[in-house]
């Protein structure tokens, strides 16, 4: 499999939405979860709702000091793109969300934000906010607020989040570049390897740098756990390769043998229960 189609399988929000769980794990008991919410009854969904249990409770979390009790997340994957579209579609779910309830009014346009996550600063989206929106940002350490609507909403990107405060989520990236960052992550992931969040986080970290990881100094107890049935299955599949090699020299072996006795490619592939054709292209071997 080439590396594009390789980048095209992997599953980045099912990584993400264990990430984000990661960053409010301390403030879990205060927050629902819900991946891919859907709106109404056609296709269309948010990448993820966070709902705090209590409207009033405020979270310590740099990422959630401007959650409400709805709060809407957009994710692109570090090969996408945060497009000026992109942002009118989410405002445009936003809305609908507001007004799909049972009651008139039952969520308050007050109680909802909007955070979209990338990788980059997308540049021509900022520009389109501030010169045709009029809205201004400000932000640090990759968290920019959006100020000038009724709904907060906020920009983090992740390229620029704290490695420390927001370790998971910064790492959640394809293009780690040292040796170094992978030893750190692992030894960042010894400690949790058995919850599945930092399973699902770690599994597409290692998987979107494999040659880093490959290129570590000692693939250490916690990778190996990790890609254990990767392994396995590349193991298996060395195994029943090399045994169909043999197979197949032991038949040359034997055809070489009955050729020097006189026999016909007909009476070789009837004493070695074969077709014709098969015993044809091994005897290409012996050539």
């Amino acid at each position: 499999m080439g590396k594009e189609a390789e980048e095209a399988v992997l599953q980045w929000h099912p990584a993400f939405f264990a990430g984000i769980q990661i960053e409010f794990s301390e403030e879990k008991e205060k927050l629902t979860f819900e991946n891919e919410h859907q709106l109404g009854t056609k296709p269309k969904q948010i990448d993820v709702l966070i709902i705090k249990k209590e409207s009033e409770t405020e979270l310590q979390k740099n990422i959630g000091k401007i959650f409400r009790r709805y709060n809407i997340i957009e994710y692109k994957s570090p090969k996408d793109y945060l497009s000026i579209d992109d942002f009118y579609k989410v405002y445009g779910y936003t809305c609908f969300f507001k007004a799909d309830t049972e009651q008139a009014n039952e969520i308050k346009s007050e109680e909802i934000t909007i955070t979209f996550v990338c990788k980059r600063k997308p540049e021509k989206l900022i520009k389109h906010l501030q010169e045709e929106r009029g809205f201004r940002l400000e932000g640090k350490e990759g968290i920019y607020i959006i100020y000038g609507d009724f709904f907060p909403m906020q920009l983090l990107v992740t390229l620029e989040l704290s490695k420390t405060e927001n370790f998971w989520l910064r790492y959640l990236t394809d293009d780690l570049k040292t040796v170094e960052e992978a030893n750190k992550i692992l030894g960042k992931y010894e400690g949790h390897k058995k919850d599945n969040l930092y399973k699902s986080v770690m599994n597409m970290i290692v998987n979107a740098n494999r040659e880093v990881f490959r290129e570590a100094n000692k693939m250490c107890e916690a990778l190996l756990d990790l890609m254990k049935e990767e392994l396995k299955d590349e193991l298996d599949e060395r195994e029943r390769a090399g045994r169909i090699a043999g197979e197949q020299n032991v038949k040359i072996h034997l055809i070489r043998t009955k050729l020097s006795k006189g026999k016909n490619v007909e009476a070789i592939a009837e004493d070695l229960e074969d077709t014709v054709e098969n015993i044809l292209e091994l005897m290409k071997e012996i050539k």
